[in-house]
């Protein structure tokens, strides 16, 4: 019970982190168009993500059931997959860099869960009725910044031809007001995906407790932590969605930087164009139960938008930096979430 507790901190640590880590997803482009000031948009993409992440829980299953046999899990291998990846994003956050929290969590688990296994890989599902990492994480990994990079340059040459005639004043006023609401569904897109993956990995260490039986001499008021059947307790949603709604509202400014100003200069059409081009890949994302990473997506759609603008507008020295660390993020959580894992084994911890 005790080193549930642990784990469930540990959870609600990276949700948090997780808001902070990622509210540049939601606010970048309104923040660096001035359409809103940071803190209005940061309220409002704290409500958002709020209201996202009561909506469906498609995406916790897959992340917390879908990747790993869960047979072979125990609480040390989830402690080490949250601690893995609250260690890459605080890395990446103190460089600025828009790396993806959803494959930072899944790389850790991924490689706790081979530790657990004395280095078995078969307990990694790959492929298994349409379902595993390879059809719902390494390809949507693969394919969706690429979509978002197409899609957003299509958008913007599709509205730039609709507006090509009017005066910029006229421009920057209407899009002004469809930015923030762009802003908002992108708010909320986050959360349905983002929020949900720490629903997931909690729920996992339930379902561990549960059917390891850690809980069994727990007293009666307890039982809301009995998880027979790998199903989403309401409590769970309910402390996600506030604890990510609490982190983004901490904002994360040195990524909200690096997004909304130093990648490419944005005006409100503009970040109209990003943020919409990313709500829908997301929000379609999510309805699936596939996990993409918000950060990917949103970064590729201003890369898309800002190459329509002017190819040059786009800093791509800094583009590479960021994609390299999207390339390190599931080999070096991996490998973090086995080392991890083997020290907590050493130590006795959750067997």
């Amino acid at each position: 019970m005790l080193l549930f507790l642990i784990v469930l901190l540990a959870a609600l640590a990276f949700e948090y982190i997780n808001g902070f880590h990622d509210a540049a997803n939601a606010i970048a482009t309104v923040v660096s168009t001035k359409v809103l000031t940071p803190r209005q948009a940061i309220a409002l993409a704290a409500f958002f993500n709020l209201l996202g992440a009561f909506m469906g829980t498609a995406v916790a299953k897959t992340i917390g059931a879908g990747q790993v046999d869960m047979n072979a899990v125990t609480m040390g291998t989830v402690l080490a997959a949250l601690l893995s990846a609250i260690i890459w994003n605080l890395i990446t956050w103190w460089f600025g860099i828009p790396s993806s929290s959803s494959h930072a969590l899944i790389g850790g688990l991924c490689g706790a869960a081979v530790a657990t296994s004395h280095d078995q890989l078969s307990v990694l599902i790959w492929e298994k009725g349409g379902k595993g990492l390879w059809p719902q994480i390494i390809i949507p990994m693969l394919a969706s910044p690429v979509i978002g990079l197409v899609a957003g340059f299509l958008l913007m040459g599709l509205i730039t031809m609709l507006v090509v005639k009017l005066r910029p004043r006229i421009v920057n006023l209407v899009f002004g007001r469809l930015q923030i609401a762009s802003a908002a569904w992108m708010g909320m897109s986050h959360g349905t995906n983002d929020a949900q993956k720490t629903m997931g990995i909690i729920t996992l260490a339930l379902y561990t407790g549960t059917t390891q039986g850690a809980f069994n001499d727990l007293p009666a008021g307890f039982g809301f932590l009995h998880v027979p059947q790998f199903e989403i307790p309401g409590w769970v949603v309910c402390v996600c969605a506030v604890v990510m709604a609490a982190g983004t509202a901490a904002g994360g400014w040195r990524i909200i930087a690096t997004m909304g100003h130093k990648m490419v200069r944005l005006q409100p059409v503009h970040g109209f164009a990003a943020e919409t081009t990313a709500g829908v890949i997301i929000s379609t994302a999510s309805h699936f139960g596939i996990p993409l990473s918000t950060t990917h997506v949103i970064s590729t759609s201003i890369m898309g938008v800002g190459a329509m603008k002017r190819f040059s507008a786009v800093k791509w020295g800094l583009v590479r930096r960021i994609v390299w660390a999207w390339v390190f993020t599931l080999p070096v959580t991996g490998l973090l979430g086995y080392a991890i894992e083997r020290l907590l084994m050493a130590g006795g911890v959750g067997r």
